[in-house]
């Protein structure tokens, strides 16, 4: 039962915002790596990777207002998400110490987390744990839950964790 379960989300189509989210993660990476500006990476993947054929690899189509609306949200809070991430990691894994691809994630979530409450946290937190499935096999997709959960309680005061 739970092969079946599991078969059936991985063929589940990719909705464009988890799109956008996954894009972002790669372009806040490249960004890391790379040194590229804000506005050279969000055009390069408006115009070349967001839902076009690159290597023979069909990019899916994505939701380029969200995708822009998550790069430019951690380039302009990079300050105050990084700080809010610290905490929510142990102790001897600063975000100094995590690896580029899974900072981007975290900062992404965070970012999402504190600037769109209108996305509901079970949401945020799923999709990038998704994206950290995407990456990882080990350990990490379970930091990604286990931090942006404790980011989402600093952050937000749900109902379901105000014991409305």
């Amino acid at each position: 039962m739970a092969e079946q379960a599991n078969e059936t989300r991985q063929a589940r189509p990719a909705n464009k915002r988890g799109v956008a989210r996954l894009a972002a993660v790669q372009a806040l990476y490249q960004m890391d790596i790379g040194g590229t500006g804000l506005l050279e990476t969000t055009t390069e993947y408006e115009h070349f990777r967001l839902g076009h054929e690159i290597d023979g690899e069909q990019y899916r189509e994505a939701d380029a207002a969200w995708f822009r609306a998550i790069l430019s949200g951690v380039v302009s809070h990079q300050k105050t998400i990084d700080p809010v991430i610290n905490r929510a990691l142990p102790e001897d894994w600063p975000l100094s110490r995590v690896d580029s691809t899974l900072r981007a994630i975290l900062r992404a979530g965070t970012f999402e987390l504190a600037h769109r409450p209108d996305v509901p946290t079970a949401v945020i937190v799923s999709e990038y744990v998704d994206v950290a499935s995407a990456f990882y096999d080990e350990q990490e997709p379970g930091l990604v839950n286990g931090a942006l959960d404790r980011v989402a309680r600093h952050l937000r005061q749900t109902p379901d964790r105000a014991g409305l």
